[in-house]
């Protein structure tokens, strides 16, 4: 397929709904802070992400965590009560400082308390900066003396440190459905959705999608049953991350640094930011379309159900939590920003785009870290606009190192995480998040998703071209 068009920067065109998103010009600067020196300067989202970046960096566990207030466009960090000398430094460099209770290193103590006494499949934790505590989540399948073990070791933390909360439905990896990348496997297809195009170290074209993804399958096809026209160059799942880097079979393939959202219109992707808790976010998957929401929780950990090993869980860690729906066959899909920034390729979650739920997402930033490629468009690109993985500045992207593709056997083996191996790794706590069952689905449970795609495209807002605008539902 000689100088082909790499096109399926994402997948489909499926149902759009209300929430407006109105693509502001990607290079515009933040706003200028008013008053004295200390007072904390009003921020677009992304400059709070560089901000919260460069914080955590000069200051490391100094800080107890930071979000992004969206109604007042600040960032927010915080800070164990007493350290003066932190406080005055987050001032100076515009944040709004919150005095907490509980430190870097207690949050992460709680996490490996966890860790160790309620790793069940069907639970998940991260830290919340907004309450300052680790938020625990059990989704539906966690009952009996699970559910009890569970509640017990929350309890044990105290209310000033952790809370318990139910989730519907089930965690799980989101491979099935969908219509963007296909790869046909003993027993049926696989179907996943393509994240964002980059180039490999080697200077070959190539994309991300997610790890349980490239662990299922070794070739992708842009068609249901067409030839492969991708092979996994590196695949990581379970353990730290959920991630692939595929490979273009022809290096003359042109894959274009952009999402596709849909109704015709493409985002162009300039840079790989890390996520801030209350940032709004847009993910767009080849089953449900574009849809948006917010950042909840950094460095989360899922412990998915194993489906090749019955008493086995998956743990995936250094996960970003958000509120945003996905389906079956968004797996790999992309999360990123409405100014065109590259932020997480979705891992799995609970619920669905009709109720609702959690989602899981990889870290852009650190699978550019883990695999060496560069975000921008393959096959001669100029690098002008690459971001290489090493400007990929952002809190715990270089920790979050990946295990090599090595360890993610076929898609037969995929239990190797089974007793949780892998999030021992975890150096004290980390990455306080978790795990994930990459088990792909056969074609036979992969029913319906086709008649998903086009639905509803009349709800959207059809702007003029001039406005840019996208729709997406929560």
């Amino acid at each position: 397929m000689p100088k082909r068009k790499a096109v399926i920067a994402v997948g489909g065109v499926a149902a759009l709904g209300a929430a407006a998103l109105l693509l502001p010009n990607a290079n515009a600067s933040q706003d200028k802070a008013s008053g004295a020196a200390g007072t904390a300067r009003t921020l677009k989202a992304a400059d709070a992400s560089d901000l919260a970046a460069q914080l955590q960096k000069a200051l490391g566990d100094a800080l107890a965590g930071s979000y992004y207030d969206s109604a007042k466009r600040q960032l927010v960090v915080n800070v164990v009560s007493g350290d003066k000398n932190v406080i005055v430094q987050a001032e100076k460099a515009g944040a709004a400082v919150r005095q907490v209770g509980n430190s870097t290193a207690q949050l992460r103590s709680a996490a490996r308390t966890l860790k160790a006494r309620a790793t069940v499949p069907g639970t998940a934790w991260a830290v919340d900066p907004r309450t300052n505590k680790v938020v625990v989540t059990a989704d539906s399948t966690v009952t009996g003396a699970k559910w009890d073990r569970v509640r017990s070791t929350v309890r044990g933390l105290g209310s000033d440190m952790a809370t318990l909360k139910r989730s519907a439905g089930a965690f799980k990896t989101f491979v099935s459905g969908g219509d963007a990348i296909f790869s046909q496997v003993p027993g049926g297809n696989v179907r996943c959705s393509l994240g964002f195009n980059v180039t490999a170290s080697d200077g070959s074209p190539a994309f991300l999608t997610a790890g349980h993804c490239g662990v299922a399958a070794k070739q992708w096809s842009d068609s249901q049953n067409g030839q492969p026209i991708a092979t996994v160059d590196q695949a990581t799942f379970p353990g730290q991350g959920d991630f692939s880097l595929v490979k273009y079979d022809d290096p003359s393939t042109q894959a274009p640094s952009e999402v596709n959202a849909g109704n015709g219109q493409t985002v162009q992707i300039n840079q790989a930011v890390d996520a801030t808790v209350g940032q709004t976010v847009f993910r767009m998957g080849s089953t449900t379309g574009l849809h948006d929401g917010q950042v909840t929780g950094l460095d989360a950990t899922v412990n998915f159900q194993s489906e090749t090993d019955p008493n086995g869980v998956d743990t995936v860690t250094g996960l970003i939590q958000t509120d945003v729906c996905a389906e079956a066959g968004d797996s790999g899909g992309s999360l990123f920003t409405q100014d065109g920034g590259a932020v997480g390729l979705t891992s799995g979650g609970s619920g669905d785009c009709t109720s609702g739920g959690e989602t899981f997402f990889q870290p852009v930033t650190a699978a550019l870290q883990a695999t060496g490629a560069t975000l921008g468009a393959g096959a001669g690109a100029g690098a002008g606009g690459q971001a290489g993985a090493g400007d990929q500045s952002g809190a715990g992207a270089g920790d979050q190192s990946g295990a090599g593709a090595g360890d993610q056997a076929g898609a037969g083996d995929q239990s190797g995480a089974g007793d949780g191996s892998g999030a021992g790794d975890q150096a004290g706590g980390d990455q306080i998040g978790g795990g994930a069952d990459p088990s792909a689905t056969a074609g036979g449970e992969q029913s319906g998703a086709g008649n998903r795609s086009g639905a509803g495209t009349g709800h959207r807002s059809g702007a003029g071209a001039g406005s840019s605008s996208l729709t997406g539902t929560r």
